[in-house]
């Protein structure tokens, strides 16, 4: 078949493997150099686009200008999104190359990638004559009017539509006209109450692991005293609680899920397994293949759960192909990420695009707004009232979790479903079905997530949020549907809700208006006025049109009360500044102005409850109804409480109960304090800041345990690091300690407590140091961590408690290192999501990632891809306002103590991450010389802690570890 127009040969191509270093080249005349950025620069302007993997990163690595797609390059990961879509694959040529079922060479060179060209061209013509050729035939139109440079050579291997014309050209790219569509099923019945033994959940971890698996002691006993969470529950509201520590190797992941999949299948019922990370959600996923190796099985037994803003909207994708086909040419562009973005909906298990099954490296090459454009970020969904509801992949997996046996979900989820179960009004049918027993795995996590989940936000961004949700778009061109455009169809048939819907139209108008964050920024801009002035000052914060709206009033009056009052040069050895000032005593002008938002949102509240209740008379009256419009509105009602009254009402109670100053005397319930926040860049203008009111929970474990103990018949709470074990506060008081912080007392049943070992030798395998002469400027910490990840030859995990130090070590450090072989990629620097630099940090084993606290919690990364952990200074907790009050009133009197106690966990959990296996060898290095010796009990028992120079410090390393590799080449993303 003759090649399409226009359209270059990747083989005809040189290939580039770019690094900070020395490149590698191959030119088309088949030369392979290797060469400085300089020269690559000189010898690509005189040579056709180049065959690389990750385009984005190749230009980084050589200072290039970013270039928007179609690119003029052939990048292979687009290709591999193409033929082999929802498969995940670390984005370098060792990635493509192991993702194939390629053996790569120890150093990679350009001369690999026309070797993974072929191997991908192979697999798509074997695909040519099947039913999937004849769909990727029809997606190569928009994609060639896109500009996708792979299309003459796609075209070669699979042809072209026989008939172009007898189809829209964008019919291929209107992938809801093709995916499955669910069915209601008959409701599941509550599950049963019968108990696993202990000696079934042996055997069932037993036929989990096989004949040929690595013995882990621990496991089976962990199984077995996981069982304690699936007895009966004896009494209403008093669950059976497990608190199981298990050290890290013991394998507690099959641990719980032996029994937990026993329980469930005896009872016909649900297990939800929450976890805190990600990383975690997908290892869980990939350890329950063991328990269910069938696919079909797999899929219908397990389901991932998250938050509906995690998934692909159709009707969010189907808008922006609407907006790109009617821009003709000027639309083109925007044609390409949506055409693999269907090509991989298709392959998708569930549609998540944020740590599922859509490469992480997708927004890096094709823009992060497009992800953000077609994944429902605003609570906009209008449910049944969709045209693709019933393809809808969250639908699909709210189905799938009524009859599922496991349900991975995160904390967050979790608990917002078990605060909105204890909220909910009566009669009113939850999207999922309420689990009766839980297994929390990074339990240590609970209190933190708990703190999010249950916290209140009045702040800028929140309540014009809520305004955008409730009014839609105002004069702009945001796809935002307001109440009016969801509900115009009810209102005509339910003439009764036409009167409160108006009146919460009218009613929203007192939330910020459009442009509000510009109004903000030029207030902070004005002088603060003094305790005893007028407001005098208001007149400067905004444009006439919104001087009297009460929202944005009382977000100046925060921000100047903040103004007055922050403080700074909290740290001496950080440039940390406070954003954040008490709220009491308050000032005249934040009372007078939260008296009149008060009124504002009582008025809001009042036709949004008559709103929601003329709408469930309306389904209760009405027994006729069909199920899809009754399915409609109980979903929207259910949005209501959730997106609109709950918040309402919590920020009435806030601002009520800041006319009335705390009682010295008492222990406050909530901490309330004012907070500044840096806007997202999707939200405002880089550099606009958010102001709001804030308010947690004192002991955000008293919610958590007050919405999950009805519902609950058993919880299982498992970490490797629950206690903090000290010489001093070992035995009965390190539990006491553990079950204040985790809110175990809160619950009326005492929990069963256990605690497995780590069956590793940590004195034999591991080493730590504390160096002695590393400073806290910044060119002292960057020689160091140069000099350390260079002892280890790579395989080097930096982990650090600011992100500004991160990204100027990491500027300094970068160059030199990927010169030597040792790749160095970085959190909060790289364009990829962190399960994606994990992925990379796996594959490619020599080389470097620094990170902050989200690497340091629930990364596996076992062999010799992790061999060093470096930690910039000791990670104490932050010191703002709720630490303070925190440690001030939870600390039984030693504020001292309870900051340890946090310190310590943070450096178990880093030091956790280093050995993950039987043979894995490693050290931990912390870089701060004042880190105390009473923290050191944080490592495990026969690890000796050195203090040593950096210079002795590398001298011990090298006689501990093996050899780095020698630095003539590296494998680094292209």
């Amino acid at each position: 078949m003759p090649r399409l127009p226009s359209f270059p040969s990747p083989f005809d191509a040189p290939a580039l493997v770019a690094r900070r270093g020395l490149s590698s080249l191959l030119t088309p005349d088949g030369e392979l150099l290797d060469l400085p950025a300089d020269e690559v620069r000189e010898k690509l302007s005189q040579l056709p686009p180049p065959l690389l993997v990750h385009g984005p990163a190749a230009l980084r690595a050589l200072d290039l200008t970013p270039l928007s797609q179609p690119v003029p390059w052939f990048d292979l990961l687009d290709l591999f999104l193409f033929v082999c879509p929802a498969t995940t694959v670390a984005p370098t040529p060792r990635g493509l190359a192991i993702a194939l079922g390629l053996t790569p060479p120890e150093i990679t060179t350009a001369d690999l990638l026309p070797l993974l060209c072929e191997t991908l061209l192979g697999k798509l013509r074997e695909k040519a004559d099947t039913p999937e050729g004849k769909r990727l035939r029809a997606l190569l139109l928009p994609l060639t009017r896109a500009g996708w440079i792979w299309s003459g050579e796609v075209a070669d291997a699979i042809g072209t539509a026989s008939d172009p014309g007898s189809a829209h050209p964008y019919d291929a790219v209107r992938v809801w006209r093709r995916l499955p569509r669910w069915e209601e099923t008959a409701p599941r019945p509550a599950p049963g109450s019968q108990p696993v033994s202990p000696q079934a959940a042996r055997e069932r971890l037993r036929q989990i692991l096989g004949k040929n698996a690595e013995a882990r002691p621990g496991q089976a006993d962990f199984a077995s005293v996981a069982t304690a969470a699936f007895e009966p529950r004896e009494t209403l509201g008093s669950p059976n609680v497990v608190l199981a520590e298990a050290g890290t190797g013991t394998g507690k992941t099959l641990g719980y899920i032996a029994p937990a999949s026993l329980w469930a299948e005896q009872n016909d019922g649900a297990v939800w397994v929450s976890t805190y990370t990600r990383h975690l959600q997908r290892q869980i996923e990939q350890e329950l293949h063991r328990l269910y190796p069938d696919e079909a099985t797999l899929r219908q037994k397990v389901v991932v759960r998250k938050g509906r803003e995690n998934y692909l909207c159709l009707l969010n994708m189907e808008d922006l192909l609407n907006a790109a086909t009617s821009r003709g040419n000027d639309g083109a562009a925007a044609l390409l990420p949506l055409s693999l973005l269907a090509r991989w909906a298709e392959a998708s298990r569930d549609g998540d695009l944020i740590g599922g099954d859509l490469p992480g490296w997708f927004g890096d090459l094709f823009g992060q707004g497009t992800l953000h454009g077609v994944a429902d970020r605003r609570g906009e969904c209008i449910h049944a009232a969709c045209p693709h509801y019933q393809t809808c992949f969250v639908e699909h997996g709210i189905r799938r979790a009524r009859q599922a046996d496991l349900v991975v979900a995160n904390h967050a989820l979790v608990m917002s479903q078990a605060a909105w179960t204890a909220l909910a009004p009566p009669g009113l049918p939850d999207e999922d079905t309420t689990p009766t027993r839980y297994v929390f795995d990074e339990g240590h996590h609970v209190p933190e997530a708990a703190d999010s989940a249950f916290a209140m936000v009045l702040s800028g961004l929140e309540t014009a949020e809520l305004r955008r949700w409730l009014l839609g778009a105002e004069g702009s061109r945001s796809r935002a549907r307001g109440l009016l455009r969801r509900l115009d169809d009810l209102v005509e048939r339910i003439p009764t809700i036409d009167a409160p819907l108006h009146a919460v139209l009218q009613a929203a108008r007192a939330l910020p208006a459009p442009g509000w964050s510009v109004r903000l920024k030029n207030g902070m801009d004005a002088p603060v006025p003094q305790e005893d002035e007028a407001p005098a000052f208001l007149p400067l914060m905004a444009p006439a049109p919104e001087l009297d709206n009460p929202a944005e009033l009382f977000l100046q009056a925060l921000y100047h009360q903040l103004k007055a009052r922050r403080t700074q040069g909290l740290q001496q050895d950080t440039t940390y500044i406070s954003t954040e000032c008490d709220l009491h005593p308050t000032n005249d002008t934040v009372r007078t102005s939260a008296e009149d938002l008060a009124r504002a949102l009582r008025r809001l509240q009042t036709p949004l409850i008559q709103l929601t209740k003329r709408l469930e008379a309306t389904v209760e009256d009405d027994p006729e109804m069909e199920a899809p419009t009754r399915q409609r509105i109980e979903a929207f009602i259910r949005t209501l409480h959730r997106r609109a009254i709950s918040r309402v009402t919590g920020w009435v109670g806030m601002l009520d109960a800041l006319q009335t100053p705390p009682e010295p005397d008492l222990t406050p319930v909530h901490i309330d304090f004012i907070r500044t926040e840096r806007l997202p860049r999707t939200r405002g203008a880089q550099g606009d800041h958010d102001v709001g009111l804030y308010r947690h929970w004192l002991d955000p474990t008293i919610p958590f345990a007050s919405t999950i103990q009805t519902p609950a018949h058993g919880l299982l709470l498992t970490s490797a690091t629950l206690r903090d074990q000290t010489g001093s506060e070992d035995g009965e008081e390190s539990w006491h300690a553990a079950e204040l912080r985790l809110g175990a007392t809160h619950f009326m049943k005492p929990p069963i407590r256990a605690s497995l070992m780590s069956p590793f030798d940590y004195a034999k395998q591991t080493r730590a140091y504390v160096v002695t002469d590393v400073s806290v400027e910044i060119a002292s910490l960057a020689h160091a961590f140069r000099a350390l990840f260079e002892a280890a030859g790579g395989g080097a995990l930096g982990l650090f408690t600011a992100i500004r130090r991160l990204r100027e070590v990491h500027r300094r450090i970068n160059e030199p290192l990927e010169a030597q072989g040792f790749p160095v990629y970085a959190q909060h620097v790289d364009a990829m999501d962190n399960a994606t630099l994990v992925d990379v940090f796996r594959t490619e084993t020599h080389s470097c990632l620094l990170g902050t606290d989200a690497m340091r919690d629930g990364v596996d990364v076992p062999g010799e891809a992790l061999r060093m952990v470096v930690f910039e200074k000791t990670p104490w907790p932050r010191p703002d306002i709720l630490h303070r009050e925190r440690r001030r009133l939870l600390s039984e009197g030693r504020p001292g103590d309870y900051d340890d106690r946090i310190t310590r966990m943070r450096l178990r959990q880093a030091f956790g991450r280093l050995i993950r296996r039987g043979d894995d060898r490693g050290v931990f290095v912390m870089l701060d010389r004042r880190m105390p010796s009473r923290l050191l009990s944080a490592f495990p028992n026969g690890v000796e802690v050195r203090r040593l120079s950096l210079a002795e410090t590398i001298s011990d390393i090298a006689e501990f570890l093996p050899p780095p590799l020698p630095t003539s080449s590296n494998d680094s993303v292209t």
